[in-house]
């Protein structure tokens, strides 16, 4: 199975879980209302820090094997950014604030 099969799987996985769409396309593989997922490869890590830059809500990199796990929890180690499994399975959670929307007075 090529990495971007494993990737596709994996995302539209935990999309499934949390009850979204998978977005194959630019932006976040996978956001909710609370959290923004991106799903990454061993030769994507890197890739996937510099994709959650800026958004404000829980951020995690999903690994799609154990390998990318361990190299995503070694490359976020102080940062807010989370860890999860496949299984969506948090290894680190994410330290991101979200930000609260404004009343209306």
């Amino acid at each position: 199975m090529g990495s971007s099969t494993t990737h596709d799987n994996v995302a539209k996985r935990i999309a499934k879980k949390f009850g979204v769409e998978y977005n194959k396309g630019k932006g976040p593989d996978v956001s909710t209302e609370n959290e923004v997922i991106e799903v990454e490869t061993a030769d994507t890590v890197k890739d996937g820090l510099r994709q959650l830059r800026g958004f404000q809500k829980e951020v995690y990199i999903a690994g799609a094997n154990k390998e990318v796990v361990e190299a995503a929890l070694e490359a976020t180690k102080d940062t807010t950014i989370g860890v999860m499994d496949k299984n969506c399975k948090i290894l680190k959670p994410s330290t991101r604030k979200t930000r609260r929307k404004k009343r209306k007075r």
